[in-house]
Formats: structure tokens, sequence, C-alpha cells
């Protein structure tokens, strides 16, 4: 098969590289070892639009999050993916702290963060009354933000298969052979023509460079644990708040969701393992502690979950998009700020790409840059339910009471671009399972719809692809 560009990675990184890419008039693969996009480390991130004040002036990590934020509303508003602009602050508890706030506060200016400031105790406590005692001032950022990193994974990759881009499932890279005329990955049990190849492989990066021979950096997994909250503790922070910074983490924060849960999280823990997210009671009894330095009431009995996602943290200390030899390209080392930095990451790719000399870059006449709207009928009026149930009843059958789910949601998911193969697919475009009940209501269904839409067996449908079936067989 031949193609112009290979994108291997389906994380945001993969996906807006090839959202980005469809622009263009080029026969674009992206090739994912996993059954479902966001599958690793998108889908477990605090999903924070960072400013970009805390990165060292000068990097790619500083450059790129700045740029990404700024782009990031308009691109999910293309997208259909909610955004909200909530802002963040840095709470500074001590004089020692304070003076930490104050050195982030000249590294934004360097990055050129706008609008950025810091407030007093009393502007500190108007913001966020539930803060702990002793605040002593904080870094007020306005453009930070929160995002869904799963659904804007999902969407841009939906856009970008509308747009003509093959997205191939649960088919991992175990090789790379350069050519004169480009690359012959070997993936599955096939092989692969491209003449650029775009390596966004997350924790894996490393290993696919390794393929041709660039063997600058390494990529070592850090592991950050969260617990989420039911929707009932959402306001119990107006912003994102953040800890003041050590040890090169920006530490245990509290954070609404863009869904109107609250979490607490993560801590920064090196793990050997790139497939270790398991939680741990210490690693949970640790964000609990640490969290509770920064805001009160955290009602542990609200608590609905906790999980754990593994960052990619490159030897060289910052992001490595670059092109080590012709045509292949990069985005490698995506840690926090990543997902903030995706929109920009993807827009480097594509200058990377055109400056490779393999391809020609014309825009495409007929580029479609806005995605089909999703229907979220937990959002919407009585009015707006009944006119849509009486076009299809299956919207009014709702199939997750915790998070109003319906079932023809679910069937859209199934069928849209990309759509899903597995539970957690299911769940991660509709939210179905994401309640108090962790899907113990709804699960059963999703995997009869699934089987449905699929044409398979119930006893085929998995969770999240490989070997992780549903069920056993049947009893009768």
């Amino acid at each position: 098969m031949q193609y112009d560009v290979i994108v291997i990675g389906a994380g945001v990184t993969g996906a807006m590289a090839a959202y980005q890419l469809s622009r263009y008039q080029l026969k674009v693969c992206v090739l994912d070892k996993r059954l479902e996009p966001a599958a690793e480390t998108s889908s477990a991130n605090s999903g924070i639009v960072h400013a970009g004040y805390d990165a060292k002036p000068g990097s790619q990590k500083a450059a790129l999050n700045v740029r990404g934020n700024l782009l990031m509303e308009g691109i999910c508003k293309d997208l259909d993916v909610p955004f909200r602009r909530i802002g963040s602050l840095v709470v500074a508890f001590s004089d020692a702290e304070a003076a930490t706030v104050r050195e982030l506060y000249e590294s934004g200016n360097q990055n050129g963060v706008p609008e950025l400031r810091i407030i007093d105790a009393k502007e500190t406590y108007e913001r966020e009354p539930n803060l702990q005692p002793g605040a002593v001032c904080a870094l007020y950022a306005p453009t930070a933000g929160i995002v869904c990193p799963y659904e804007l994974t999902t969407a841009a990759l939906e856009v970008a298969c509308v747009n003509g881009v093959d997205y191939v499932r649960s088919t991992q890279v175990t090789g790379i052979e350069t050519t004169p005329e480009g690359f012959v990955v070997t993936a599955g049990d096939k092989q692969w023509n491209a003449k650029v190849v775009v390596n966004a492989a997350g924790l894996f990066a490393d290993q696919i460079a390794h393929m041709v021979g660039d063997d600058r950096f390494t990529i070592t997994p850090r592991k950050g644990e969260y617990i989420l909250f039911e929707k009932s503790m959402g306001s119990k922070v107006n912003h994102v708040v953040f800890q003041t910074p050590a040890n090169g983490s920006k530490g245990v924060l509290v954070a609404p969701t863009v869904d109107g849960n609250l979490y607490i999280g993560p801590n920064a823990n090196v793990v050997e393992d790139k497939n270790d997210t398991s939680t741990t009671w210490t690693g949970l009894e640790e964000i609990k502690t640490c969290a509770a330095k920064s805001v009160g009431g955290l009602d542990m009995r609200l608590a609905i979950t906790n999980f754990a996602g593994l960052r990619a943290t490159p030897s060289t200390g910052d992001f490595i998009v670059d092109s080590p030899i012709a045509g292949f390209i990069n985005a490698a080392g995506i840690e926090s700020p990543g997902l903030s930095a995706a929109p920009a990451i993807a827009e480097k790719v594509v200058e990377l790409v055109r400056n490779s000399g393999r391809v020609q870059l014309q825009s495409c006449p007929n580029w479609v840059a806005q995605r089909e709207p999703v229907v979220r009928f937990r959002e919407m009026t009585n009015s707006e339910r009944a006119q849509l149930v009486a076009k299809n009843p299956a919207y009014g059958r709702i199939i997750c009471r915790c998070e109003t789910v319906t079932e023809q949601e679910i069937r859209d998911a199934i069928r849209r671009p990309a759509g899903a193969r597995s539970v957690d697919g299911v769940k991660r475009r509709t939210r179905s399972g994401m309640g108090k009940c962790q899907g113990g209501f709804c699960g059963p269904r999703v995997v009869d719809i699934l089987a449905q839409e699929l044409q398979c067996e119930p006893t085929e449908i998995t969770k999240f692809g490989g070997a992780s079936y549903m069920l056993t067989g049947k009893t009768r």
C-alpha cells in the first residue's frame, strides 16, 4: 500500500497531525496498535489547556504550548468539542512559594503568555473561597482552560477520516526500512510504503525512532494517578487550582472537568513498565493528602473512580519535534503540556512534511474543517428532546441513566467515522458508563448494541480491544 504520509499513533498528537494533513491533497494513513484512538496517554490526563508560563523560555514546550493554547478554542469549535477557558491559579501558602510564583510570572512573560498577573490573597479567596486558609498570593492565568482529551482526539481523527485519511486499528508497527523513495513500514502482517513517516507513538516513540537509526533520546514513563468525583462536587473550585511546583512537577491539582465533575491529581512516579496504568493505595493516599493542602472539604465519599496515566517523559527535557533524516518526522516526548500544544505541534509537523521535499502540499478545494455536530441528549431542553424523539424514537430510550445517554447516541458513536468498536470506545464518545455506577447498569446494554451494530456475537465484544472480553460465554 502506497501512501504519501503514514502517521504512527492515534493519540492526540497523531490525530491532530492527521487532521491538519487532511487539508492537503495527500494520501495519508494513521496506524495505531490499539483498537480505539486516545487509548493510552491521551485517555488519562488532566484535560488542562495550560497557559504556558512554566515551560523553560526558548524551549519547544514553551513556544508550542502558547501557540497551541491560542489555537485551541477555534479548533474545538470546529470539531464540536466542549472547551471552557476557566483560567488557572498557582497558589502560594508561604513566602518561599510566593517567590516561586514570581519566577513563574517572569517565565510566563518571557514565553509570551497574555494577561498573566499575580493576585493578592483577597482576590485569590474571592476567586476560590474553598481554598485552605493561609494563602499569600496566586499566579492567575486567565487563558488556561479545560477540554476532554479523548473527545478532542476522536473528533480530530473523525474529521481526518471524512477528508480521506485511512485509519488502521490494532496494527502495531514492528519495523521501518529506509528506501530511496521513502520508507517501508512493517505493521501486523502487512507492509506499507510511505514517502514520509510521522512518529507520534507516545510512550513508544523512542522505539519507533530507533527503527530508522535515531538513537538521540529515550522515553521514560511517569505515572500520574487521579481521583474523580461525582458532579455534585464539580463546583468546589472555579479554576484549575495548582500548588506551587516542586522537583520538576506541577504538583497535585484540583480542577473541574469540562463535563462537570471534579478531580484531584496527579502525582508523578517513574515506572519501568510502559503498560503499567495500575493505581496504588500509596499513590491515592498521596493525592488525597496533597490535594487537601490546597482545597478544603474534599469529600472522599463522593469519589466515583480512580485511574492512572503514563506521561512520555523524554531524556532531552523538551519536546522532540524535528526531522533527523529526510522524510522521517518525530513528534516525540510529548509530555505535559502536550495536550495544550497539540494544535501547534500539528502545524509544525505539516511544516516539516512540506520541508521534506518528498511531497507537494496542495490544498484540498473541498476540505471539510468542521465535524458533524454530536447529539448530546443530556444537554438538550425538554422541547429539543421531544422534537428529536419524534424523528427517531431510539433517542428516547435511555441506556445510561447516570449520564442520560440514549440508545441512538450509542449507535451514532459506533457508526461515525473512526467509530467505537469497544465498550471503552463507546464510553469515551458518549459518556455511557462514566457516572456513579461506572457502567453497572448500562454496560450489558452497551455490549448488546455493539454486537448488533458490528454484526457479531456479544462474546466477541471487548472492553478496550485485545483479550479484554466482556463476556466468557452463554449460561443458557
